[in-house]
C-alpha cells in the first residue's frame, strides 16, 4: 500500500485576495485523492496531503487551470548561510512602490486639468482649452495609468474567465465601467460638436469619469502598497534571525585554518569561533570555554555558559572565549532551520477560526458583482441618468473588499509565530497557536519540567561541634568512590563550594544502605538511617537518645519534604544529615500562580508517590495532584481530563509523547537545539515554566487581534456596500464617490494588517490581560485530593490506565533491596522493562517491591538475574 505524502508545499504566484486563495483551494481539493489542502495569501504558500497516484504536475495543473501559477517548494533554507527564503523575501514592495510613484506622477496633471480647471478655473494651456481637447488629454492620461497598472486588468479578467473571480476584478471592472462610460461620453461630445452644440459638449465633460478610473487604480495601488510593506514587516523576526548567521566558517583542514561557505560544512568538521563570532552551524565544544548569547534562538536574555562537551547552535553568538568545536548538525538540520521551517509551516497552515472568512471569500466577489448590476437597474428603474446609477454601481464595486477578509488571520497567525520565535516559543500549526489561547487544563510533568530533572544538595545539617564544610568533606570524599545520582549531587555540590575530597580508601558500595571507606585514617560510613543504626552510630528509633531522636525527627521532616536524608559518620560519631533531592526550578512557583490568575486549572501529573508528590505540590502552589501514574498511562488521564475542558499537557518530550499526542496541545519543555520533536504541538527552547505563560498569553493575544480583524473586515463590507449602493441617499441624500470608496478600500486592508502588527508591540511578560477566564470545574475527587493515582480521576471504560487488563496477565512480586531514592527506582524499572515479555513494571519504592506484568511466563531467575545486575539484591521473590 502507498503511504500518503503529508504536507507537502507549493509556492503559488497570481493570488491577490481572498477570494483568490479560495479558488485555488477549491480546484486543488477537486483532485481524487488530494486532502487537507489549505492556501495562504500573506506567504503565497499552499500545502496538501497527496496520495502518491497524484503527482505534483497534476497539482501544478490544476492550479494552472483555475488562472494561477504553482510549483512544488523547495521548503525553507538549506543552511544558515542561504539568502532569505522566498517566502520571506519581500519582492512586491519595491515594484508596488515603482507603481506608485509613476501613476502619481501621471495623476496630478490628470486631476489639475479634470478637477482643478473644471470646478475652480485653474489656468490651462490655450491650446487645450476646448471640449475635445480636455477629453482627449484626460483620457490620454487616464491610459498611461491603466498601463502601469495592467496586472489588476490581466490578473482580474484571467481569474473572471476562469471562474473565481477576485478583487483585481472588482477593480478592473470599476475602473473598466468608468473608462467605457467616458469614452462613449466623449464620442457623444465629439459628436455634439460637429453637429456645432458647443454648449452640450462642455456639459459633456461634467459626464466624463476619466479621472475616477485613473484615480480607482492608483488609491488601489496606495493600499496595495501600503499593505505590501505591512506583508514584509510581519517577518521581520525570522529574517532578523536568519541574518544573524554567518555566511563563512572557520574550519581545520589538514591542520590548517580555512574559511569556507557555510554550507560546505559536513558533519564532523573542526570548527573555530572567535570572540565576537557568530557559530556558523550545530556543534559541541572540543576545547576551550567561553559565554554564549542564544537569546535569538531561545529568549535567554543571559549568556549561557559554554565547556568542554557544551552543545552550541548556529546563529548564537560567542561573546568572550575561543571555542573549537564539532560540527553535529549542518545544513538544513541545524537549529536555526528547523525554527525558520516550523515558523514557516505554522504560516502556511490554516487556523480554524479562517474558515468563516474563507467560506465567505469563495463567494464574495460573485455576490458583490451581482449587488453592483442591482444597484444600477434600480437607480435606472428609479429614473436616474445612467452616469449617476453607473457612479452607484462603480461605488459599489471598488469599495467591496475580499482583501481585508483574507489577511485577517493569516498576518494575526504570521506575527504571533514571529513574537514568539523571539521568545523562544515556537508553534508548530496555526491550529496550535490557536488552541493554546482556548486552553482550560494544564497538566505539568513533574520532573523536568517543574523541577530540575536532576538531584541536587538542598540542605546540609551538621551536627553541634562540626561545621557545614567539615561534614560537606567527608560526605564528598566518601561519595567520591560511587556513580550513583546522589553520590554525584554531593560531589558536585563540594565542587561548587571549593572544597577538595580528602584521601579515600577501602570504599565498599553498601547496597539499600550507602557507602563506607577510610577516610583520612577514619572509618566513614554515608547512607540512609538504617545504616547508622546497624554500626551503632544511631540508636535504635524505639529506645533512641535525644541526640539520635534530633536526628531521626530531621531526616523524617526532609522525606516529608520529598528531599532524600542522607547521613555521615566517621570516627565512630555522626557528622550530620545532608539532604538531596531533585529541587523545583526558581520559576515554577510564579509559573503555577500566574496561570491559576489566567483562569487555567493547573494539574501535576506524575509517577512519583503521593508523598513526593505532594511535598512538591505545596511548594509551587499546585492544587490538583495525580500521583503513582506510570508512563504508559498518562494519555488515559489526559483523554478523562478532556472530558472537563481543552488540556496542554507540558513534558520534556521523550517518556511523555504519548501524553504529549493525546493532549489538545502538548507542549514540549526545554527543547534546546531539538527543536524538531514531533509528538509536541508547541516547543519551548528554554526549560522555565514562564514559556507556558508566555505561550498562553502570546496564543490569546493573537486570537484577540485575529477576531478584531475579522470583525473590521465584516463590518467594514457590511457597512460599505449598502452606503456605496446609495442606501442613504433617500434618508440624508448621501452619495458616495467611486474615488472615495476606492480610497475607503485600499485603507481596510492596511487597517488590517496595521493592527496585525500591534503584536510585534506585545510583551509576553505583561499580566495586563491575564484575568477574566474563569476556571473549569474539575471532579472532586480530584480537587480534594490527595495523591493517589489514577484511580482518583474517573475513567471511561475505553480510556482506562493499563492496570484495567492487569488481571488478564500474569504478576509476579519481588522485594528488592538497596533502593535510596527515585533513581534507583527507575534504575530496577529500567532494568525489568527490558527483559523481553515484560509488558510492565510498577515499582514502589516505599515497599521496596518490584511487580512485573507478563505477557508469558519468564524463570524467576531471568528477572532476579536483571534486577541484581542494576546492583540492587532481591531479598525473596
Amino acid at each position: 500500500m502507498n503511504e500518503i505524502i503529508t504536507n507537502e508545499k507549493y509556492n503559488v504566484t497570481g493570488m491577490s485576495c481572498a477570494a483568490c486563495s479560495a479558488h485555488v483551494e477549491k480546484a486543488v481539493s477537486g483532485l481524487d485523492g488530494v486532502s487537507n489542502v489549505a492556501v495562504n495569501l500573506l506567504t503565497g504558500s499552499m500545502t496538501l496531503d497527496r496520495d502518491p497516484s497524484v503527482t505534483s504536475e497534476d497539482v501544478c495543473a490544476a492550479v494552472k487551470n483555475a488562472g494561477y501559477g504553482a510549483s512544488p517548494s523547495s521548503g525553507p533554507s538549506a543552511s544558515a548561510a542561504d539568502d532569505v527564503p522566498d517566502a520571506f523575501e519581500d519582492r512586491e514592495t519595491p515594484m508596488m512602490v515603482r507603481r506608485l510613484v509613476v501613476s502619481i506622477c501621471v495623476l496630478i496633471p490628470l486631476m489639475y486639468v479634470s478637477m482643478g480647471h473644471m470646478m475652480w478655473n485653474w489656468p490651462i494651456p490655450e491650446a487645450m482649452d476646448t471640449p475635445m481637447a480636455i477629453g482627449l488629454y484626460e483620457m490620454l492620461l487616464t491610459i498611461i495609468v491603466m498601463i502601469i497598472n495592467r496586472k489588476f486588468f490581466t490578473s482580474g479578467i484571467l481569474s473572471l474567465t476562469h471562474g473565481g473571480p477576485n478583487m483585481d476584478t472588482l477593480v478592473a471592472l470599476g475602473a473598466g465601467a468608468s473608462f467605457a462610460y467616458s469614452l462613449a461620453v466623449l464620442f457623444r461630445m465629439g459628436n455634439q460638436l460637429y453637429a456645432g452644440d458647443l454648449d452640450a459638449a462642455m456639459a459633456g465633460l461634467h459626464d466624463l469619469y476619466f479621472e475616477s478610473a485613473a484615480m480607482i487604480l492608483t488609491l488601489i495601488t496606495i493600499g496595495k502598497t501600503l499593505e505590501s510593506y505591512s506583508k514584509g514587516k510581519t517577518t521581520n523576526a525570522i529574517k532578523s534571525l536568519m541574518d544573524l548567521a554567518p555566511k563563512t566558517a572557520s574550519v581545520l583542514r589538514d591542520g590548517e585554518e580555512t574559511v569556507i561557505p557555510v554550507e560546505d560544512v559536513r558533519t564532523g568538521d573542526i570548527f573555530l569561533v572567535r570572540p565576537g563570532e557568530s557559530i556558523p552551524v550545530d556543534g559541541r565544544v572540543v576545547e576551550g570555554e567561553s559565554a554564549v548569547d542564544e537569546s535569538a534562538l531561545t529568549g535567554e536574555s543571559l549568556p549561557i555558559d559554554k565547556t568542554f562537551g557544551s552543545a552550541v547552535s548556529s546563529a548564537t553568538i560567542n561573546q568572550n572565549g575561543f571555542l573549537t568545536c564539532e560540527a553535529t548538525r549542518v545544513g538544513s538540520d541545524t537549529t536555526l532551520s528547523h525554527i525558520i521551517e516550523m515558523v514557516e509551516n505554522s504560516a502556511s497552515s490554516k487556523a480554524p477560526i479562517a474558515r468563516a472568512a474563507d467560506k465567505v471569500s469563495g463567494i464574495f466577489v460573485p455576490a458583490v458583482i451581482i449587488i453592483a448590476a442591482i444597484t444600477l437597474i434600480i437607480w435606472l428603474i428609479a429614473g436616474r441618468e445612467f452616469g449617476f446609477s453607473l457612479a452607484r454601481a462603480v461605488s459599489v464595486l471598488v469599495i467591496s473588499c475580499p482583501c481585508a477578509l483574507g489577511l485577517a488571520t493569516p498576518v494575526a497567525i504570521m506575527v504571533g509565530n514571529g513574537v514568539g520565535a523571539k521568545n523562544g516559543v515556537l508553534f508548530k500549526t496555526a491550529s496550535t497557536l490557536e488552541a493554546a489561547g482556548n486552553t482550560d487544563i494544564v497538566v505539568l510533568d513533574k520532573t523536568g519540567t517543574i523541577t530540575e530533572g536532576k538531584p541536587k544538595v538542598t540542605d546540609i545539617l551538621p551536627v553541634a561541634d562540626v561545621s557545614d564544610n567539615e561534614l560537606l568533606t567527608v560526605a564528598a570524599s566518601l561519595e567520591s568512590g560511587s556513580e550513583h545520582p546522589l553520590a554525584k549531587a554531593i560531589t558536585g555540590e563540594a565542587r561548587i563550594r571549593g572544597i577538595k575530597p580528602s584521601n579515600m580508601t577501602e570504599f565498599e558500595n553498601l547496597p539499600g544502605h550507602g557507602v563506607k571507606g577510610i577516610v583520612d585514617w577514619f572509618r566513614s560510613f554515608g547512607g540512609n538511617a538504617a545504616l547508622m543504626e546497624e554500626n551503632g552510630l544511631l540508636s535504635s528509633r524505639d529506645n533512641a537518645d535525644p541526640a539520635s531522636l534530633s536526628l531521626y525527627e530531621a531526616g523524617d521532616r526532609l522525606s516529608a519534604e520529598g528531599k532524600t536524608p542522607l547521613y555521615f559518620a566517621s570516627d565512630g560519631r555522626i557528622l550530620g544529615i545532608i539532604a538531596v533531592a531533585d529541587v523545583v526550578k526558581e520559576d515554577s512557583a510564579e509559573a503555577v500562580r500566574i496561570l491559576k490568575n489566567m483562569g487555567l486549572r493547573v494539574v501535576m501529573l506524575t509517577g512519583d508517590n503521593r508523598q513526593t508528590a505532594s511535598a512538591i505540590a505545596s511548594q509551587i502552589g499546585v492544587d490538583d495532584v495525580i500521583s503513582d501514574v506510570l508512563p504508559a498511562d498518562k494519555d488515559a488521564v489526559i483523554r478523562s481530563l478532556q472530558k472537563y475542558g481543552k488540556v496542554a499537557m507540558v513534558g520534556d518530550g521523550i517518556n511523555d509523547a504519548p501524553a504529549l499526542t493525546s493532549a489538545d496541545t502538548g507542549v514540549a519543555i526545554g527543547a534546546g537545539s531539538d527543536v524538531a520533536l514531533d509528538a509536541a504541538d508547541i516547543v519551548l527552547m528554554k526549560s522555565s515554566l514562564m514559556d507556558v505563560v508566555s505561550a498562553v498569553r502570546i496564543s490569546r493575544q493573537t486570537l484577540r487581534n485575529i477576531r478584531q480583524n475579522l470583525f473590521w473586515a465584516f463590518f467594514y463590507n457590511c457597512i460599505g456596500i449598502p452606503i456605496a449602493a446609495g442606501a442613504l441617499i433617500p434618508a440624508i441624500g448621501l452619495t458616495l464617490n467611486p474615488m472615495i470608496g476606492a480610497a475607503a478600500m485600499s485603507l481596510s486592508s492596511f487597517c488590517v494588517v496595521s493592527n496585525a502588527l500591534r503584536l510585534n508591540l506585545f510583551k509576553v511578560t505583561s499580566t495586563a490581560r491575564d484575568a477574566g477566564k474563569k476556571p473549569v470545574d474539575l471532579p472532586e475527587t480530584l480537587a480534594a485530593e490527595e495523591p493517589g493515582g489514577t484511580d482518583n480521576i474517573e475513567l471511561s471504560s475505553d480510556n482506562e490506565p493499563a492496570e484495567a487488563a492487569k488481571g488478564e496477565k500474569m504478576e509476579k512480586t519481588f522485594n528488592v533491596k538497596g533502593m535510596m531514592c527515585q533513581h534507583c527506582q527507575a534504575r530496577v524499572k529500567d532494568a525489568l522493562d527490558a527483559v523481553e515479555g515484560v509488558e510492565k513494571t510498577v515499582v514502589d519504592l516505599d515497599n521496596g517491591t518490584a511487580t512485573v506484568t507478563l505477557s508469558n511466563d519468564i524463570p524467576d531467575d531471568e528477572l532476579v538475574k536483571a534486577i541484581t545486575d542494576a546492583g540492587y539484591e532481591v531479598v525473596q521473590g
